[in-house]
């Protein structure tokens, strides 16, 4: 297996998609729909309906520089399951070094949640390839800015919860390297085309700060 980097997905547009709720059924439409609108990075939060089935269909459909993954993985053995399923992202609310140790032993990318830097220093030495501020409601852009003073120049940091086009500025501005967006982008209950209006917009904004 090849190596994984996790900046090597976010080169184009940082922006993680995160589709709690989603059903297999609907798995590839949506898939399609946000890799159309740019996204490379697309979790499956495990507290889905049949998260490691709509993983497995996104994961044979969508082109091969997509990486598709699970999010709320809260145990070891569920990075397994993961890899089964053919994801290759390993996203969790939470820094136990125990499920970091797993992903990163079968190669695969890692990013935990973090809410203070002892626990992002903690991620980043059990080897998390970014660190995932959550909830970023809870995390203004003013502490963002004092932990990037702090932390690895060279450790990605996304922001994620709560997160909308016009809120992205000010944390990018305090170092935020992209961001993980849910329900602003992805709800059970949205069509496709709604699903794509949000993913465009999203997308708009943040190639709206790159060029700004």
């Amino acid at each position: 297996m090849l190596t994984l980097i996790l900046r090597d997905f976010m080169t184009g547009l940082p922006l993680i998609a995160i589709l709690r709720g989603l059903k297999p059924e609907n798995a590839e439409r949506v898939g399609h729909a946000l890799v159309e609108a740019g996204f490379r990075i697309i979790e499956v939060p495990l507290n889905s309906p049949e998260p490691f089935r709509s993983i497995e269909i996104m994961a044979k459909t969508l082109p091969q520089d997509v990486l598709v993954g699970a999010g709320t993985v809260l145990e070891p053995d569920l990075v397994n399951g993961v890899l089964d399923a053919g994801g290759k992202l390993i996203v969790m609310p939470h820094a136990d070094t125990e499920v970091i140790k797993r992903a990163k032993e079968l190669r695969l990318i890692c990013t935990p949640g973090v809410a203070t830097p002892t626990e992002a220093f903690a991620a980043l030495k059990a080897g998390a390839d970014g660190i995932k501020i959550f909830p970023a409601e809870a995390t203004p852009p003013a502490v963002v800015k004092a932990w990037r003073a702090v932390l690895p120049k060279d450790a990605i940091v996304i922001p994620v919860g709560g997160i909308r086009p016009d809120t992205m500025k000010a944390y990018v501005q305090a170092g935020a390297d992209g961001f993980g967006l849910g329900s602003a982008l992805f709800t059970p209950s949205m069509s496709v085309e709604d699903i794509r209006r949000n993913a465009d917009d999203f997308a708009a904004a943040w190639r709206g700060l790159r060029t700004g």
